[in-house]
């Protein structure tokens, strides 16, 4: 096959859906959407501020999709150069070897389950040489006490997962066990960085280290081998698709859609906007020091060179927009809230704090607990839905002012994700914000990041990142610029309101 008719498989793993696209790449090194599917699975709540996944479910949607992802591109699975995989970072999933089967629901980056566990760490005086090791801090966010959680819960776990007998990771993880037919046990760089189990910086960029593992009571015979974010992380079990399908790039979804940006250079940025909101900023290199509220990740590793990045993360951003269609039953569809919110010229001052699984960065307030605040009688649901998209974007905006605290300057903010299609939450951003937000043709681009690693990976094109010109391509191809129209005494104003609200929402959720 010639590299102009060269095509890519890349399989999104998200938080409430599974996809896969077939993206063809030209001569140029240019990205085209060949087809696209899509599969919703099941969200558990077991308990308050539980959150749990069917790994199995989340499997077989991610086949049935690269079925009939192949089927609508009218291709052949030996006419796929590559696949690539990128997921919800965090989720973790344990498993048995010999069956393959989850031995318990994985749990999910959302969930709060171990906040007091963390709370004991912490008293214990373990923050800052975690941070110093891990770049991350101590919150149930991440995988460790996720993973030791399930091996305490499930009788005799702890026990066979010492023998060898489990094997646990990631979403992008378990998704290589089934592709491989359990033939690989492995992730990334970039998702073994958010574990809390791996030490960064040094000459592997990332590692697994004893000490982390030790603390956080976590067997290493558990966790898969940590490999570049695009190589070879060998080949899809020719029963599933018909022939095996080289696998050749991997990195968590956030890290993905900050390659799929063409954010190569330190200090190019981007917010995707999805079921949470992310911040990453390319740091480098080497990795830096966080300003205060955010984290220091790997972005990715390719040919054994290590990229960095800050990020800054809102655990619920496009979610709170299916809060309010299933939770309040505002509308049927999610596009709807657009036309609902647009209805009114403001929020006619209610607020909205979509802190349902507590504050991410810069707070970090586990006990934290949504509200709407400023309610009156002739508040409409209207106004509530204006608000909750300010929610959302005045939480990104928290994150740009860190991040601009700490010596990067933001000077206009590419955004992706599902969430970012709304013109109005775009320019609620761009107005809070008071700089351009710049959507790109191409929206889903964490699919398009693993995509480009994947094409990296399979054809040892270059030797870093930002030496492949075909992974450059698509970086000025921008569907539209929101400018900011809000005069800066009224986002001042605004702003203002919003950290009023934070913090009556703080302090509620204390336990004191």
């Amino acid at each position: 096959m010639s590299h102009a008719s060269r095509l890519i498989l890349a399989l999104d793993c998200g938080t409430t859906s599974v996809r896969a696209i077939v993206f063809a790449v030209d001569a140029a090194g240019a990205f085209e959407e060949r087809s696209v599917s899509q599969r919703e699975f099941a969200q558990h709540f077991p308990k308050p501020g539980w959150v749990e996944h069917d790994a199995a479910e989340i499997w077989d949607a991610l086949l049935a999709c690269m079925k009939d992802a192949l089927e609508e591109a009218r291709v052949q699975a030996s006419e796929v150069a590559a696949i690539g995989i990128t997921n919800q970072r965090e989720t973790i999933v344990v498993w048995d070897r010999a069956t393959g089967k989850p031995i318990h629901r994985a749990i999910v980056w959302q969930d709060r389950r171990t906040a007091s566990r963390l709370v004991e760490l912490r008293a214990e005086g373990h923050e800052d040489a975690v941070r110093a090791a891990t770049g991350l801090t101590l919150d149930p966010y991440f995988s460790a006490t996720k993973l030791a959680w399930i091996l305490d819960a499930v009788p005799e776990a702890r026990a066979r997962a010492e023998r060898g007998e489990l094997a646990a990771g990631t979403i992008d993880s378990w998704v290589l066990w089934k592709l491989t037919n359990g033939r690989v046990h492995a992730t990334d760089a970039s998702n073994a960085s958010r574990t809390l189990l791996a030490r960064i910086g040094g000459n592997a960029g990332c590692a697994w280290d004893d000490e982390l593992c030790a603390l956080f009571r976590v067997p290493r015979a558990l966790l898969p081998e940590i490999r570049d974010s695009a190589g070879d992380f060998g080949a899809s079990d020719d029963a599933l698709l018909g022939t095996a399908v080289p696998i050749a790039g991997i990195a968590g979804d956030q890290q993905a859609a900050l390659f799929g940006q063409s954010c190569f250079m330190p200090g190019e940025a981007k917010c995707t906007f999805g079921t949470g909101c992310f911040l990453l900023a390319n740091a480098g290199s080497a990795p830096p020091p966080a300003p205060a509220g955010l984290l220091t990740t790997v972005a990715w590793r390719v040919a054994g060179a290590t990229t960095y990045a800050l990020e800054g993360s809102v655990f619920v951003g496009g979610s709170a927009v299916q809060w309010l269609r299933d939770g309040l039953g505002f509308f049927r569809k999610s596009p709807e809230v657009n036309a609902l919110a647009g209805s009114v010229p403001d929020s006619g001052g209610v607020v909205v704090v979509p802190a349902f699984a507590g504050l991410g960065a810069p707070w970090w307030d586990a006990d934290a607990r949504g509200a709407v605040l400023g309610l009156t009688r002739g508040s409409t649901k209207a106004h509530v839905s204006r608000a909750t998209l300010e929610g959302v974007a005045h939480q990104v905006v928290d994150l740009v002012d860190s991040m601009e605290s700490g010596g990067i300057a933001v000077q206009s903010l590419r955004v992706d994700g599902g969430a970012a299609a709304s013109d109005l939450l775009m320019q609620i951003t761009a107005d809070l914000l008071g700089k351009d937000v710049v959507r790109p043709r191409i929206l889903e681009t964490t699919a398009l990041g693993a995509a480009r690693l994947a094409l990296a990976g399979v054809s040892r094109a270059a030797s870093s990142a930002s030496d492949a010109p075909a992974l450059k391509h698509e970086a000025g191809e921008v569907d539209r610029t929101f400018a900011s129209s809000q005069a800066a005494d009224a986002r001042g104003a605004a702003r203002a309101r919003w950290r009023r609200a934070v913090d009556t929402v703080r302090a509620f959720g204390s336990p004191s």
